[in-house]
């Protein structure tokens, strides 16, 4: 019997963020129109074929993105939203375990989309239509920087996408490390970011997106991102691939020799680390920075607020059915001048002093 089997698996510990990002959470007053506006996008480029998966995927992304970004305009989040249900639908009907069965057809399909992103004359299937309407919309409100910027990071989860299909069906040979590189392309997180940009109209200069403070938040963000999204779903991927996915629990199970629950547990205080970090540079780049940095910084926040917010989605039913893991003192009282960036994937995280 896999861990994924056990009788147990619902009843795991889950990181408990409130003390850093405690809620409720702003959320924009466009959500219903987001939403509404987002079906009939998807009606226009008919990217899922089940009504029942097109209506969850309106209902976490519209819902999301009123969470990521509650104070930009009605038509800046409707552009977000249509993108980010975009790449989740390509993730779920090519990428997976589609991608696992026909590695060959997904690069194919990856191919045609890397040519809507060159501006080439390609072969017009749903996806790259969909993605040649919104690359035009971007191009529109982008600066030169931000729509480089963020069709970069397009193309970095199409490659994740491509790597997640290859190790799907033999999780245990990716370490820990490798994972945790990987992870914030695989869940869409650094392009959320690039798109928050341009949906509320500031831009960093090269100095300030290289400083360390921003290079830190945008880490420790997309770390939180990626884990408490693996968190979150486990019960459900197991269920769904009768087998350990992979997933941060999974990995810290095969490279540490933990049970389930120890995993959980310790994936859990990852987290936790990963929020203390991102609360100590929120708060610093908040205080006595240029009015760009402190844009971003209010950004980060609302895009972690919006990852939290998933893990209660009904699209995951691990919520409703697991213990909040209780933090210790150490996880949740640091310094906030803390610069010390702790190595996220080493067995036993360092918290920061």
């Amino acid at each position: 019997m896999t861990n994924a089997d056990s009788p147990n698996s619902s009843d795991l510990p889950l990181p408990n963020l409130s003390c850093v990002f405690p809620g409720p959470f702003p959320v924009s007053p466009h959500t219903d129109h987001v939403e509404q506006c987002l079906r009939q996008w998807l009606n226009e480029f008919p990217l899922i074929a089940s009504p029942d998966a097109l209506r969850s995927l309106c209902s976490i992304t519209s819902h999301g993105v009123a969470r990521a970004l509650p104070d930009a305009d009605s038509d800046s989040l409707v552009l977000c939203a249509e993108l980010f249900a975009w790449l989740a639908a390509f993730d779920d009907v090519h990428g997976e375990a589609t991608a696992a069965r026909d590695p060959a057809g997904l690069v194919d399909h990856v191919g045609e989309l890397i040519g809507v992103l060159s501006d080439a004359e390609v072969a017009v299937g749903p996806f790259a239509a969909g993605l040649r309407d919104l690359v035009a919309r971007l191009r529109d409100r982008a600066t030169p920087a931000q729509y480089l910027r963020l069709t970069g990071h397009l193309r970095d989860n199409l490659t994740g996408i491509i790597w997640e299909a290859h190790h799907l069906s033999a999780p245990e040979r990716v370490t820990v490390r490798s994972y945790c590189e990987m992870r914030p392309y695989t869940v869409f997180v650094r392009t959320i970011m690039a798109a928050a940009q341009i949906a509320l109209a500031y831009e960093l200069s090269d100095e300030q997106q290289s400083s360390a403070p921003v290079r830190q938040l945008e880490t420790s963000v997309a770390n939180l991102a990626g884990w408490v999204n693996d968190l979150a779903s486990y019960t459900r991927e197991a269920a769904r691939l009768r087998k350990n996915p992979l997933s941060l629990p999974t990995l810290l199970m095969t490279e540490h020799h933990l049970d389930l629950w120890e995993a959980f547990e310790r994936a859990a205080r990852m987290c936790e680390d990963q929020a203390t970090i991102a609360r100590a540079r929120i708060d610093e780049l908040a205080t006595d920075s240029p009015p760009a940095l402190k844009r971003h910084a209010q950004a980060l926040e609302r895009i972690a607020h919006s990852f939290i917010w998933h893990v209660d989605h009904p699209r995951y039913d691990l919520a409703s059915t697991t213990q909040r893991h209780e933090p210790s003192p150490s996880s949740h009282d640091r310094k906030p001048h803390a610069c010390k960036d702790p190595d996220p994937c080493s067995p036993h995280p360092t918290h920061p002093h």
